[in-house]
């Protein structure tokens, strides 16, 4: 279903893997699961690199990134361009106003707008900033067709929900019990 294989290299020992049909339930959870821990892996190993290297979060060099590419954006546009939460994106600007590395400025055509922009040491950093790991998923997600995009996406959907903390007062298991229980 989805063929872009070129987005994540394959190593040899995973090409010479027998195909789909051949392998037990097991094997598929198996390679699931390896697949999961593999993007964590390298969006921890990604994020630590840019903080030590920068001194700042991944997800602050990211929209330092998304400025860089598009000046002078609302909070709500860069949420939109990072595909962030607007509360999100809210709390990493203050981060970067607070280490001067971006400025909020009354916007020119609504004064009640408010505009972020780099400053000269934000357009400094993001120059000599490595590429992410979550640049290079997004990228990688971007050639997706719109139904692959959301297959995956329901998939996903459906593990973080398996995966995810009970709700207060429920046992570890009930939700995705009672899911299953109603499909």
């Amino acid at each position: 279903m989805f063929p872009h294989q070129y987005v994540v290299p394959m190593s040899s020992s995973l090409s010479s893997r027998s195909s789909a049909s051949d392998r037990s339930p097991r094997a598929e959870v198996v390679r699931v699961v390896d697949a999961i821990r593999s993007i964590i892996q390298s969006l921890r190993i990604s994020g630590r690199a840019v903080e030590q290297e920068l001194g700042i979060s991944s997800a602050q060099l990211y929209v330092l990134q998304a400025l860089a590419e598009r000046p002078d954006q609302s909070i709500n546009d860069l949420a939109y361009n990072t595909f962030t939460h607007q509360s999100s994106v809210s709390m990493v600007v203050s981060r970067l106003v607070a280490g001067d590395l971006v400025r909020r400025n009354p916007s020119r055509g609504d004064a009640r707008r408010v505009s972020i922009s780099l400053t000269p040491a934000g357009r400094a950093l993001v120059r000599k900033a490595p590429h992410t790991a979550q640049t290079r998923l997004i990228a990688g997600l971007q050639t997706f067709s719109r139904g692959e995009l959301r297959a995956l996406g329901d998939y996903l959907e459906a593990v973080a929900e398996v995966a995810g903390e009970p709700v207060e007062g429920e046992e570890r298991g009930e939700s995705s019990q009672r899911h299953r229980s109603t499909n």
